[in-house]
């Protein structure tokens, strides 16, 4: 085989190899020659440095996938302290950022615990992490902790020079902000984010006006898409000391934003995602040329909660429209009342309260809310009116108030005594309309009465005793049962016992009556008499709106309880990952004869269909089936009665059960407008919810 190479392919070849030698040493004069100086004049100007890029939190979805809250991209200023400090007067820098923020209605972080205007003072409510950080900041300048505000104030216009040129609030507000710079230096923490969320129009307007000392950092910024469920969403903040030692080892940086409250704590280790890391080479003036990420940011998960966003509106707005119309009336009658001396019918304005509905089925909340609420979208700017408004907006009724049941305990006691054998379902009781045995000196002259007295009932057994709700009937058989006994069945049904819902929402126990507290806190004896009291609800048992739909739950459930939790499941950032999906664990089964649980379902469902009062009246015609109690709690002599209210429907197949508390609400049987309110949203959005749940697998 001939291997030569013609002249003419060598001449190509030769050719080809010249052009590209030429074409390279044309590039690289041009790079070296021509450019070189552009390049080494950016190299010398450039700034490259590393920088935490936020991650994503994940969203908040209610149980049908719809968005409570959601995240939007937003703007904060931290101070380029080298830069600041590096101008003639950066204390005037400071008081203009200051002002700048503060006119264009935004607002910027300042924890320095003393009065914003003289004669200065510490703040009276201190936090414990204002006390800390002062502590060390005294420390650091050897300053007994005995340093009044005023003489701190004159350490820092001294350690700040700041001019007395100012005035003493502008002194106070950039000492303030000097504070915060430097305590964070003392005590080695991160940034200082002197403003979160700030407008589009002040960024411009601080770089129109060249103001020097500032960096714009991107960020997220929670977005809500509700105005209700306040309580059970929650919110977030930045981290403080203790929060920074308790998640540092899971990658948290001390100027995270973390969950403070509902939701938003309870679900971090879902929500929070990791930040991640880039390499960012800017220009002198600031013009980024180039951000290279060297660790990606990992976005939080999205979290659904059992709660139903409607139901959850629907159930606040009725709520609220009751106690609202309530009150307006009851100050209307005050004036009558006191014009005609009738002093005593006088009503107290209602003070709040809570409502709750679960889901029998599975035990899953769909319902939390409490009155009075606030909205999250202006928390923060209304935080210090909202602490310390007296009616208590940011407490959570549903879950931390507690309220003695009325006669909404009785069902638990008709079943303990047919469990206990001491009665039958048939057997009866003849109610006197005062329960007179142990009325004699020598017995105690304890003589409780009936409701309905001077009237009688008659003969009531297990079911008419409680659709008439016949306190002497419960008076006869509760004392045979005795207070043990009736301790244990409540706690059965879950009253006075943890519900199992997340810990980070604070939730109250509250007591059922027994021996042992009345001796610790009422500091005597228990008696007969308060067994008797107990029986209908009253004596020292206290329970939350949520134990009460829980064992209004449980006994339309035969007995089976579910724990409560309000997280349904968890989505990856891009949903396309289950990560967590719940399903019910029982807290208890109460396991009886099916005919006592018949017997006191009966009896809910007759006060609804045949009792007289406010409740047949509201649902006299309902489509759905009711069965209800009620419950007027005594709180005080001359305050107006607690009103309690419980039901479940539909009565043959239940679905959901609803229990209200309204602070000095007055007769239980008023709220049923509040229950009909709820099952009119619950029933008739029944099948749209299922069309919607149909379209996201999630959803079982």
């Amino acid at each position: 085989m001939n291997n030569t190479i013609k002249p003419s392919r060598l001449a190509a070849l030769i050719s080809v190899m010249l052009i590209l030698v030429v074409v390279y040493i044309v590039s690289l004069y041009k790079l070296q020659i021509v450019e070189g100086a552009a390049y080494f004049e950016q190299s010398q100007n450039s700034v490259i440095s590393s920088s935490t890029v936020a991650a994503a939190r994940g969203n908040i979805l209610d149980r049908y996938g719809r968005v409570l809250v959601s995240n939007r991209t937003c703007s904060n200023l931290i101070f380029d302290t080298d830069e600041l400090f590096a101008q003639e007067d950066p204390n005037s820098i400071i008081l203009q950022l200051a002002e700048a923020v503060t006119d264009s209605g935004n607002a910027y972080t300042d924890s320095l615990p003393i009065t914003k205007e003289p004669p200065f003072e510490y703040v009276a409510n201190m936090s414990d992490l204002q006390r800390t950080r002062l502590n060390a900041y005294l420390a650091e300048y050897k300053l007994p902790e005995a340093t009044t505000a005023v003489e701190l104030m004159a350490v820092f216009r001294e350690n700040f020079k700041i001019d007395n040129n100012y005035t003493s609030e502008e002194m106070r507000t950039i000492a303030g902000i000097r504070y915060e710079i430097k305590i964070r230096y003392i005590i080695n923490t991160f940034d200082y984010i002197f403003a979160e969320d700030v407008s589009i129009d002040l960024i411009t307007r601080l770089m129109e006006q060249d103001v020097p000392g500032f960096e714009v950092k991107p960020s997220y910024a929670r977005e809500y898409n509700t105005n209700y469920a306040a309580h059970i969403l929650g919110y977030i903040s930045m981290m403080d000391e203790d929060d920074y030692k308790e998640l540092r080892n899971e990658g948290y940086q001390f100027n995270a934003l973390i969950g403070k409250e509902g939701a938003e704590k309870a679900f971090e280790s879902y929500l929070h995602g990791k930040d991640g890391r880039a390499v960012v080479t800017s220009t002198s003036g600031g013009t980024v040329i180039s951000t290279k990420y060297t660790v990606e940011p990992k976005p939080g998960n999205h979290t659904y909660l059992t709660i139903d966003q409607g139901l959850q509106e629907a159930s606040e707005i009725a709520m609220a429209s009751f106690i609202e119309k309530t009150n307006t009336k009851r100050a209307a009658d005050e004036e009558q009342y006191k014009a005609s001396g009738q002093l005593d019918k006088i009503e107290d304005q209602i003070t709040g309260g809570g409502v709750v509905a679960i889901n029998i089925k599975t035990g899953e909340p769909l319902v939390i809310a409490s009155y009075p609420t606030y909205e999250l979208d202006t928390f923060w700017e209304n935080y210090t009116e909202l602490s310390t408004d007296t009616s208590g907006p940011l407490f959570n009724r549903a879950l931390q108030g507690t309220y003695a049941p009325g006669s909404t305990f009785k069902p638990v006691t008709a079943l303990a005594v047919l469990d206990q054998n001491i009665v039958t379902i048939n057997s009866t009781v003849k109610c006197e309309g005062i329960y007179e045995k142990y009325a004699a000196p020598e017995d105690g002259g304890y003589a409780p009465k009936c409701w309905i007295y001077p009237g009688k009932h008659g003969d009531e057994n297990t079911t008419s005793a409680i659709e008439h709700s016949c306190n002497y009937y419960f008076y006869t058989v509760s004392e045979p049962l005795g207070i043990d006994r009736m301790s244990y069945y409540a706690g059965r049904f879950g009253l006075g016992e943890s519900t199992g819902i997340e810990a980070e929402f604070n939730e109250e126990t509250g007591v059922m009556a027994n021996k042992e507290y009345m001796k610790e806190h009422n500091e005597r004896d228990w008696y007969v008499g308060d067994t008797l009291s107990a029986s209908i609800g009253q004596s020292d048992s206290h329970f939350t709106p949520l134990q009460i739909a829980n064992y209004c739950a449980a006994i339309a459930n035969n007995g089976l309880r579910y724990e409560t939790s309000i997280l349904k499941a968890v989505r990856s950032y891009d949903y396309s990952e289950s990560v967590f999906q719940r399903k019910g664990i029982v807290a208890d089964n109460m396991i009886m004869e099916q005919e006592y649980y018949d017997a006191v379902k009966l009896g809910m469902y007759n006060l609804v269909q045949r009792a007289q009062g406010n409740t047949k009246e509201v649902f006299s015609g309902y489509p759905v089936s009711v069965a209800a109690k009620t419950g007027t709690a005594q709180i005080g002599e001359g305050i107006t009665n607690n009103a309690v209210f419980m039901c479940f429907a539909p009565y043959e197949d239940p679905e959901i059960a609803v229990a209200i508390v309204i602070e000095k609400g007055g007769a239980g049987a008023a709220l049923a407008e509040i229950a009909k309110n709820v099952l009119d949203y619950y029933f008739g959005f029944k099948n749209s919810s299922a069309d919607i749940e149909s379209e996201n697998s999630l959803l079982k």
